[in-house]
């Protein structure tokens, strides 16, 4: 029987059981108290409960009802189990609200929509209650609390652009660089995949914008590029169309949005063309043209080295603060690359602008291609995408599993391996630890194994430890939560860390 706009608490196994076999469509939130996450979305699902009436909304503290959580798998909260007749259909971790509004859709048939227009990130599936609740939620947070940014939402002319730019295309994907040319790894990821997928998109180059890449941040509630968009609602970013698309779920939701296919040898829909910079005079600027000579010295150039950085200065005596941040890059890596000083030669460094399409120095070529500059180098350095790169390439070896183990056990003195973050842990265990370490004053460093598979079962492996969190002292494991517990309790654990 459905909960009629009502989320019903629930107390045994037996009891939810019961619920479920008794409704034709159900939704089941686990979540946890100390989770800032969990009290977001419990306020998000009593919305959907209102929009969605003829449903049943369950919610189950996890911790509290371990019998339940084991039964569905439970591992991280806040997680959601979505049933149809009895059985269950689909899942979800972690807090989405777009994502959950969605899937309740599918499960209990659309909600009575209001006629006003809907967020692209939340799609066409939520009804009044829950818009309102998510857009309030929204202003409170600002786009991303990672980001940390203020919480204004875009100006208006921007969000009608914004708007223009997620329907200019029925598939839309907002990238670094060009399908061309992908100036990130996780660009590049996409592209393939929508390649693969034989659909034609449309782009958008956010680093040629930063009006659009700030206010789409805002616009879309995602912190993050690449975004994906689909008859104007967002999918997601890099990681969810992976998912999607090893799924299947990519390709059916093309399908169901009667997405066309592209005909064989048919070349990808034009590129979104940001607005052209113009003069004091209103003219469009127009960039020089290379000769001949000139293109062929500056493509020699780009493929001197398997890895050729353009800088301002030597590597011994970078020239600028951005250069220096790439030559330690790539120095911390142990990558062998050779170096072209742009200050020595006007001729290349203002060709070289117009060769890479790129305005600033400095610039990364492997094998010829341009990855970026400092900031794009920077984050692939930090996700562990220049290596991918750099093997894929075959400019190094291929990394195995126990090297990356090693390296991220090894990234800093004090490591935790735990599921969220320091600052949103998403298990109670891994809140504990932190609250441990916190609390002892120690600094550390940390993973979230929840976001790595295969780090997250390689580790179980490694370290011959079944469970997180696991804690590591200079490389050696220390344990999981309550040998952690015991040491706090003891004493113990501040004088190890410090050793």
């Amino acid at each position: 029987m459905a909960s009629g706009g009502a989320v019903r608490e629930v107390g045994s196994k037996a009891e939810l059981d019961a619920a479920v076999a008794g409704a034709r469509a159900a939704a089941v939130h686990f979540w946890a108290g100390w989770c800032e996450a969990s009290k977001q979305m419990n306020e998000v699902f009593a919305h959907l409960a209102v929009d969605f009436p003829h449903a049943a909304f369950l919610r189950v503290e996890a911790e509290e009802q371990p019998e339940i959580s084991e039964a569905y798998g439970v591992s991280a909260v806040p997680y959601f189990v979505f049933c149809k007749e009895g059985k269950t259909v689909d899942t979800l971790e972690g807090a989405n609200p777009a994502s959950l509004a969605n899937k309740v859709a599918k499960i209990a048939g659309p909600a009575s929509v209001a006629e006003s227009a809907v967020p692209a990130s939340l799609g066409v599936a939520a009804g009044p209650a829950v818009l309102e609740k998510v857009q309030g939620l929204a202003q409170q947070n600002g786009s991303s609390a990672a980001e940390g940014t203020n919480s204004g939402s875009p100006s208006d002319s921007l969000n009608k652009r914004l708007e223009q730019l997620v329907n200019s295309h029925p598939v839309l994907l907002f990238m670094k660089g060009t399908p061309e040319q992908p100036r990130c790894g996780f660009s590049r990821r996409v592209v393939d995949i929508l390649k693969q997928e034989g659909v034609n998109f449309g782009s958008f180059d956010i680093l040629t914008d930063n009006d659009v890449r700030e206010g789409m941040k805002k616009f879309s509630n995602w912190p993050t590029f690449p975004q994906l968009y689909c008859k104007g609602e967002l999918l997601g970013g890099c990681d969810i169309v992976v998912a999607m698309h090893d799924s299947g779920e990519l390709k059916d939701v093309f399908e169901e949005h009667n997405i066309p296919l592209k005909q064989q040898g048919s070349k990808n829909i034009e590129a979104v063309k940001p607005e052209a910079p113009t003069g004091k005079d209103g003219a469009v600027s127009e960039p020089f043209g290379l000769t001949d000579a000139q293109k062929a010295r500056l493509e020699s150039l780009v493929n001197s080295s398997p890895v050729m950085v353009f800088i301002k200065g030597s590597p011994e005596e970078p020239k600028c603060g951005f250069s220096g941040k790439l030559i330690h890059i790539l120095k911390q890596e142990n990558i062998p690359f050779s170096s072209f000083d742009i200050l020595s030669d006007d001729e290349v460094r203002q060709g070289l602008k117009v060769f890479s399409n790129w305005p600033s120095y400095p610039q990364l070529y492997i094998k010829g291609e341009l990855v970026g500059g400092s900031d794009i180098v920077m984050e692939m350095h930090k996700s562990g995408e220049l290596k991918k790169v750099l093997a894929e390439k075959g400019v190094i070896p291929k990394e195995t599993l126990e090297d990356r183990l090693k390296a991220l056990i090894s990234s800093a003195p004090v490591m935790l391996f735990m599921k969220g973050t320091p600052d949103a842990p998403r298990c109670g265990f891994s809140s504990k630890v932190v609250n441990a370490l916190k609390k002892e004053g120690v600094s550390f460093g940390s993973f979230d194994i929840l976001s790595d598979d295969e780090v997250r079962q390689g580790l179980k492996t490694y370290s011959n430890w079944p469970t997180f969190p696991q804690l590591y002292h200079k490389s050696e494991l220390i344990g999981g939560c309550d040998i952690i517990l015991e040491m706090e309790k003891s004493g113990e654990l501040k004088s190890t860390l410090s050793e």
